[in-house]
């Protein structure tokens, strides 16, 4: 936890021989000063082992008893924000102990700590870095806490100061109970838990521009309910690409549906393809390269014998590799697909990216690492929500297992 060791700056030595006495405060691997406004002779501040040894004189005694009470303010103060967040800035507890958080310049009100935030990622949408989408989620956040602040609080808006706990258990309350979004009253669990996430997100926007001292959402400790994803065996996607389909717009969409199954692609990104993103490796195979627009990571993925024919199938017929289609009427057109093959599941463009990490990748013996790298994952444990080892892997990792013990 935090360490706090007393010094003196001897050169700041006044004309009597005392030298002001600092509080050096340390944490992880950050350190910051502050000045405990006591002073002391230096001979004395060696003579009595930095007021550690035998103190005789009440002047001493008394300079002593300050350092004590002042290293018990650092310790409870730091206690209060380690609760807030973990990873303590020592410029806020040493704002918070010299009594600079409260000035009048450091006043942004939520909303327009969500405005900023959305201001700038506007931007990264405009570059093409971030998708559309993930804005209007955002600006969707935003509409739900001015709702939520008129409802509980009767205001427009509220200080950035003001939101504690409280605020955001209540928030959180809102949103799952007492909200309305298309007709429909309340909002699941999940999406509650990326609606927190996205204020976090903007507070944190703020707090790095220095115009927060705190982030105050990181209290809040939502969890997200991880179901197993939804994939199709490899039997289920041989009846689907074998089934002969007479309508050319169900091929359209069994085309669009396998492209993304041996490719990991999620639509927004498969949708964006061109020729311009295929390129040849130093052995002669073909390889898609593109970055993600939900979080603007590389994702390069082999070009795989399925995903070949579908290019084929479509070049010089449009500008991209695939055609395009809505996600609305690719979701229907989806169930109508999975009707006719037969399969009782119910089918989405995500299916097809599930589908990828599960069968067609670790089912073959691909690692989670390189799996997580062609999805275009942040960290493996992204990976490993999608990806489910299937039981013929297990069985094949077990073989051994019981030769020993046959």
């Amino acid at each position: 936890m935090v360490k706090v060791i007393f010094y003196i700056k001897a050169q700041k030595a006044n004309n009597k021989g005392e030298a002001p006495i600092f509080a050096r405060i340390s944490y992880k691997t950050s350190e910051t000063s502050i000045s405990t406004r006591k002073s002391i002779e230096l001979q004395r501040w060696e003579e009595t082992k930095k007021l550690r040894g035998l103190l005789k004189l009440e002047k001493e005694k008394i300079i002593k008893q300050g350092l004590d009470n002042f290293q018990l303010a650092i310790e409870k103060k730091f206690n209060e924000l380690y609760k807030i967040d973990p990873d303590v800035s020592l410029l806020l507890l040493k704002k918070e102990l010299t009594g600079k958080t409260k000035t009048k310049n450091n006043s942004i009100t939520i909303l327009e700590v969500m405005e900023k935030h959305n201001a700038y990622f506007r931007k990264k949408v405009e570059a093409g870095d971030r998708s559309p989408a993930s804005l209007q989620k955002y600006e969707r956040a935003k509409d739900l806490l001015k709702n939520y602040m008129e409802k509980q609080y009767g205001l427009n808006d509220m200080e950035s100061t003001e939101v504690n706990g409280a605020f955001i258990h209540n928030l959180e309350e809102f949103l799952t109970y007492e909200s309305i979004y298309k007709g429909r009253k309340g909002i699941k669990n999940n999406s509650v838990v990326k609606y927190i996430k996205s204020y976090k997100t903007a507070c944190n926007h703020c707090f790095k521009l220095d115009l927060l001292l705190k982030n105050p959402f990181n209290v809040y400790q939502g969890r997200l309910n991880v179901k197993d994803a939804i994939f199709l065996t490899q039997e289920e996607l041989n009846k689907i690409e074998r089934k002969k389909i007479s309508f050319e717009r169900l091929q359209r969409v069994r085309d669009i549906f396998l492209f993304c199954t041996y490719t990991g692609y999620a639509p927004v990104d498969a949708a964006k393809l061109t020729s311009e993103n295929i390129f040849r490796g130093n052995k002669g195979e073909l390889w898609l390269m593109t970055t993600r627009t939900k979080t603007a990571i590389r994702a390069n993925v082999p070009i795989l014998p399925p995903v070949l024919k579908v290019i084929e199938r479509y070049e010089g017929k449009q500008g991209s590799l695939i055609p395009k289609i809505s996600n609305q009427k690719m979701n229907a057109y989806l169930k109508e697909l999975a009707d006719i093959c037969g399969i009782d599941k119910h089918l989405t463009w995500y299916v097809a990216r599930h589908t990828f990490a599960t069968t067609v990748t670790l089912g073959n013996g691909v690692s989670l690492e390189n799996v997580s790298a062609m999805m275009g994952h942040t960290n493996i444990k992204q990976t490993q929500h999608y990806a489910k080892v299937l039981d013929h892997n297990v069985m094949n990792d077990m073989q051994k297992v019981m030769k020993i013990y046959q």
